[in-house]
C-alpha cells in the first residue's frame, strides 16, 4: 500500500472509558502493584494466545508516541485534528491501543496541561491514560554517561515520573555506546549494571536499551592494533550480543527494534577475522531473542518494505504493509503473548497530510491485531 492510498480520517473524540480504580500513591507501592499486575496480565495473555492463535493479545497492543509526535506537537487552537497528549491518548484508546511507550513528555504549549515534564504533569498524563484504558509501558529517556551523585539523582527523578505513570520499564532510544570497540562496550556494561540495579531495587523498574542497526554490527575485539592501540578485527560477536552477555540479566533488558534488526541482517554480514580472512555471518534477529526471550520485554514493531536501492535495504511502512514476516518472528521468539510490541514508524508524520500518523496508527493496529500463529 502506498501513502497516497491512505486517506485521512475525520478523527473522533475519545469515548472516555471508565477510569481504573488504582492510582499510584507512592512510587514504591506503584512499582509493586504494577509488577504484580504485569505478571498476571502476561499469564492471561499467554493463555489467550495459545487458545485462539492470536499472536499479540489486545492487552499487549502498543504504540510508541514518537510515531504520532506531529499530533502531540500540534496547536489545538489552530487544528481540527487530535492535538496534544490528551486528545491523542483519547484517539489511541478509540483505535484500540492498550499500551503506549513515551518518547519524552513535550507537547504544544496550548495543549491541556502545558508543560508535562514534571511529577504534576505525569499525574495528569496518568489520569488521561487511565480514563482511556491505556497503560504506560516504557519510555525513551536516557542513561547518564557517567555515574555521579548528580546523575544518580537525575535518574531517580526520571524513575519517579515513570512510577507515577504506572510504567514497569524505563529505557532509552539509543544504543549503550556508539563505539565499535570492546573496551567501550565493557565500560557501558559496567555503567548499565549500576543504573539497572538502581532502577530495579529502588524503583521496581526494568531498565532497557533500544537498538539501531549498528548495535548489531561486529565488535572490534581482536587482531592487530591501530595507532591508538585499539583492535582492528573481530571475533565475530556482535556488539549488542556482547553487551547482553556482560550485563546482569536481572537488571539490564533489551527492546529489540525489529526493523533495525532486519536492516542489520542486510548490512552487517561480513567481518574480518583475527587472521585477516573475511567471514560471512548472517544475523538472525528472532534466534537472538529466542535464546533468552524474557530478557526482551519490549519490541518495536516497525515494518519495512525491501528496497535494495537504499543503504539500509528497507524503507519504513505502516505495520503489516511491508516485507518483514512478523507472524513467523513472533512464533519463533517464544513466550507467546508475553512481550510488549510497540508499533513505530519514524516517517509516519506528514505536514502535507495532517492526521496521517494517526491514520497509520489505525491501519497498523488493525494489522497487529490480525496476526495469527
Amino acid at each position: 500500500m502506498h501513502d497516497n492510498e491512505i486517506q485521512p480520517l475525520k478523527l473522533a473524540k475519545g469515548l472516555g472509558l471508565s477510569r481504573r480504580q488504582f492510582m499510584a500513591a507512592s512510587t514504591g507501592m506503584a512499582a509493586a502493584v504494577a509488577l504484580t499486575a504485569a505478571t498476571a496480565t502476561g499469564a492471561r495473555a499467554d493463555a489467550v494466545a495459545n487458545a485462539n492463535g492470536v499472536l499479540v493479545p489486545k492487552s499487549k497492543r502498543g504504540i510508541i508516541l514518537y510515531t504520532v509526535r506531529d499530533a502531540t506537537a500540534r496547536d489545538p487552537l489552530s487544528s481540527p485534528y487530535a492535538s496534544g497528549f490528551k486528545a491523542v491518548i483519547e484517539e489511541l484508546g478509540r483505535i484500540g491501543y492498550t499500551q503506549v511507550e513515551f518518547a519524552g513528555y513535550g507537547q504544544h504549549a496550548n495543549a491541556p496541561g502545558g508543560n508535562l515534564n514534571s511529577a504534576a504533569g505525569a499525574r495528569l498524563l496518568r489520569t488521561w491514560l487511565d480514563d482511556n484504558g491505556i497503560e504506560a509501558e516504557g519510555n525513551h529517556g536516557s542513561v547518564p554517561s557517567t555515574v555521579t551523585d548528580a546523575n544518580l539523582s537525575s535518574f531517580d527523578a526520571a524513575c519517579e515520573i515513570a512510577n507515577i505513570l504506572g510504567m514497569t520499564h524505563i529505557g532509552t532510544g539509543g544504543d549503550p555506546t556508539g563505539s565499535a570497540y570492546q573496551a567501550d562496550w565493557d565500560a557501558a556494561a559496567v555503567r548499565w549494571n549500576v543504573f539497572g540495579e538502581r532502577a530495579w531495587r529502588k524503583h521496581g523498574l526494568k531498565l532497557y536499551t533500544h537498538n539501531h542497526d549498528v548495535a548489531y554490527n561486529f565488535l572490534l575485539d581482536s587482531g592487530p592494533l591501530d595507532a591508538q592501540g585499539r583492535p582492528t578485527r573481530s571475533s565475530g560477536i556482535r556488539r549488542l550480543e556482547y553487551f547482553l552477555a556482560n550485563t546482569d540479566p536481572k537488571y539490564v533488558h533489551l527492546e529489540m527494534d525489529i526493523y533495525w534488526a532486519h536492516v542489520a541482517q542486510y548490512k552487517h554480514k561480513v567481518f574480518t577475522a583475527a587472521d585477516g580472512s573475511a567471514v560471512t555471518s548472517i544475523f538472525d534477529p528472532a534466534a537472538v531473542v529466542a535464546k533468552q526471550s524474557k530478557r526482551f520485554p519490549l519490541f518495536h514493531a516497525k515494518d519495512g518494505a525491501i528496497d535494495t536501492t537504499t543503504a539500509d535495504g528497507y524503507v519504513m511502512t505502516p505495520f503489516g504493509t511491508g516485507d518483514i514476516d512478523y507472524s513467523t518472528f513472533f512464533r519463533r521468539v517464544g513466550a507467546g503473548g508475553w512481550h510488549n510490541p510497540m508499533y513505530e514508524q519514524d516517517n509516519a508524520p506528514s505536514g502535507a497530510a495532517p492526521g496521517q500518523s494517526l491514520e497509520f496508527a489505525k491501519l497498523s493496529y488493525d494489522n497487529l491485531a490480525a496476526l495469527r500463529g
